[in-house]
């Protein structure tokens, strides 16, 4: 009621916001007149369903038209009030953003993430497939397989040198001198003929000091034993080279003469000495020692009982 009625009330008065409904409205409910009590203030109040999101309110007649409160660009507006604050929540259209964020509203970016794992497995197992592969192909070689050489490399003239199979002890007899381990800077050629050995091959480079080749041999009994030594000799003095035993140098030396003609290499000698063995296996090797003239090939040697003599 207002100051000065009988008290009598009417049923807009019971209701003071009566004139926002539509049978209010139908009793003669009428808005208050007036602004909200403030200078300027204009009349914001309106039947519900009437006032549009987002459109200036006119203003009343004599008022001042107030613009929509905004702050300066890039600052917080004091008077902003957020749309999901009001009554009922925000009007249709501007509904706030589903929470998680991301591009267009969506969650993370799962498909990318499936993606890169996808890749990193891949090359984790490409990896592990190409270690496994070279493992393998180095046991082939290790185990003597296709990409191990089964004759050894081969020299300055193109002949191959001894394969490892030569430092395995033999039985006295008959050695090819070619298929012993060389050292030294001995070689094998086939420069020159009449060798005996398979292919026609022979040691020559037996000049410098240190220059060997060794026979790892296997006797069934200790005692004394013929080392046999098939040679050329084309120069005009005497050969001389060190014969060594298990390690230790023999004091005799075999005589390496040239009984033929000088500079003929093709043709072949043999001289012989002496050497005490061990029953089992024994390292026999003819070298250039110091003091030895060492201009000799070899072709083949000959390990045979005390006595006995080769077929050449």
């Amino acid at each position: 009621m207002t100051p000065g009625d009988n008290g009598a009330s009417t049923p807009e008065d019971d209701d003071p916001f009566g004139y926002l409904y539509a049978d209010g409205q139908a009793r003669g409910a009428q808005p208050p007149s007036g602004g909200y009590g403030y200078p300027n203030s204009v009349n914001r109040v309106r039947a519900v369903g009437e006032r549009q999101y987002g459109q200036q309110a006119p203003a009343a007649y004599g008022q001042q038209t107030v613009p929509p409160q905004q702050g300066a660009y890039g600052q917080p507006n004091a008077h902003y009030q957020a749309p999901e604050t009001f009554p009922g929540g925000p009007p249709a259209g501007q509904q706030p953003p589903p929470a998680g964020g991301g591009r267009g509203g969506r969650g993370p970016n799962t498909k990318g993430l499936l993606i890169g794992a996808i890749a990193v497995v891949a090359a984790v197992v490409i990896g592990i497939s190409v270690a496994m592969l070279n493992g393998n192909s180095n046991d082939d070689k290790a185990d003597g397989g296709p990409s191990a050489s089964a004759t050894g490399s081969a020299d300055s003239k193109g002949s191959a040198s001894p394969s490892a199979s030569a430092t395995a002890a033999t039985g006295p007899g008959v050695q090819d001198a070619a298929g012993l381990p060389l050292a030294g800077g001995a070689r094998v050629s086939t420069e020159f003929s009449g060798a005996r050995a398979d292919g026609g091959k022979y040691v020559d480079q037996m000049t410098q000091v240190g220059a060997s080749v060794t026979w790892k041999v296997d006797v069934p009994k200790s005692g004394t034993y013929d080392l046999w030594i098939r040679y050329a000799n084309a120069e005009k003095d005497a050969a001389s080279a060190t014969t060594v035993v298990n390690g230790k140098p023999q004091s005799y030396k075999p005589d390496l003469k040239n009984y033929g003609k000088e500079g003929d290499w093709n043709a072949w000698y043999r001289s012989y000495v002496s050497l005490r063995l061990d029953q089992g296996t024994n390292t026999v090797a003819i070298t250039c020692g110091q003091g030895d003239a060492c201009h000799f090939n070899l072709d083949q040697l000959a390990l045979l009982e005390e006595g006995q003599k080769p077929d050449w």
